[in-house]
């Protein structure tokens, strides 16, 4: 079926068809709410998913069906473009979807639209990513970002006033597991770290770091804090001990229950002061929506010296009181923001409707 003809039965309040290309286990939960919603009006989903880290886990959990896909590394990279653009091209002309979509820099679902003479809708909140940016947004239609972002990316591109973690982490979908501390084995108001590693092998993270040391680090904290570690790559044998076991499912029960988090990654420190929970963001890169919730709310410091980023860490991990501050930093933020899943799914359906007047 043409894609006029499914655009004008979509006007009239029929059936939409979304293919959605899933790139890392962070886009299971943007995407997870849209999903489930649209899925109850009669919207139909074709799911296709990188496997890595806890990706494919998390979509079973959400009983989110899928089709697997390759991820690519390294000097491999170039093959996977056109690897995984092949594979969304093929699951496309079997699903025939009105829109494809995809998260930052999710150059695959920008090319295989233009192939396909189809409409491409990216969520973007990633200024710094590049090489990827370059190679994705001339081929998309539309590029929706945060009113944070830096870039002007002219008129295919949509502002909204909010954060892509508040369509997972607004009130009205995250309620924490209650269970949590039982999982983690610590006593239900005893305080602890979480520590966030990434693996810096994104072409954006070229020539970046941020904790060097990590056994250094992590043994200063462990002497005196509990500490747990969730890392994107294989850590060092001496620090093994303290990896999230069974509760690594449940990572934003983790984050919200920690009285502090040190992250790496920017969406991981973005999630945890959402959240209402002191974080220190151990990164080098400035973006849009981390700049909004250092000078704007207070909810995130940003500090690369890991001497300082120690002192810093005993001083929060020390101050009872200050978690209860966080917390209405945090009210404040969601006061002034939209729902991002609602302004996501009108985002959608406003394209194939503007698609069908063509």
């Amino acid at each position: 079926m043409a894609v006029e003809k499914i655009s004008r039965k979509i006007k009239g309040g029929g059936t939409m068809r979304i293919l959605i290309d899933i790139n890392h286990p962070a886009d299971v939960h943007q995407f997870k709410n849209v999903i489930k919603e649209m899925s109850r009006q009669g919207h139909k989903f074709r799911v296709i998913a990188r496997d890595k880290e806890c990706t494919h886990e998390l979509l079973r959990q959400n009983k989110i069906k899928f089709v697997a896909r390759p991820g690519y590394k390294g000097m491999m990279k170039l093959y996977g473009m056109a690897r995984i653009s092949q594979i969304i091209v093929r699951e496309a002309k079997k699903f025939q979807p009105d829109v494809l979509v995809g998260s930052s820099g999710d150059l695959y679902i920008a090319q295989a639209s233009q192939l396909l003479g189809k409409p491409s809708i990216i969520f973007d909140d990633t200024e710094h990513s590049t090489i990827q940016n370059w190679l994705t947004f001339p081929f998309a239609t539309k590029v929706v970002t945060p009113k944070s972002y830096t870039l002007d990316l002219g008129k295919k591109q949509i502002r909204y006033d909010g954060f892509k973690e508040l369509a997972y982490l607004h009130p009205g979908y995250f309620k924490p597991n209650p269970k949590i501390h039982r999982l983690l084995r610590v006593k239900p108001n005893e305080p602890f770290i979480l520590l966030r590693f990434v693996s810096w092998d994104a072409s954006h993270d070229i020539g970046k770091n941020g904790i060097s040391d990590k056994i250094a680090f992590v043994s200063k904290l462990a002497s005196k804090f509990r500490v747990f570690i969730s890392s994107e790559s294989e850590l060092p044998e001496a620090i093994r001990k303290y990896q999230l076991g069974r509760a690594k499912g449940q990572i934003h029960s983790v984050l919200h229950s920690a009285r502090l988090v040190i992250s790496e990654g920017g969406t991981t420190a973005a999630e945890a002061a959402i959240l209402g929970t002191p974080t220190i963001y151990v990164n080098p890169l400035k973006m849009g929506y981390t700049n909004e919730l250092i000078g704007k709310y207070g909810l995130l410091e940003q500090i690369t010296e890991q001497g300082k980023i120690l002192k810093r860490a005993e001083s929060i991990m020390k101050n009872q009181g200050l978690r209860e501050s966080w917390k209405k930093k945090r009210d404040k933020l969601v006061q002034d923001k939209v729902d991002t899943t609602k302004f996501y799914i009108k985002t959608i359906k406003e394209m194939a409707k503007r698609r069908s007047g063509k």
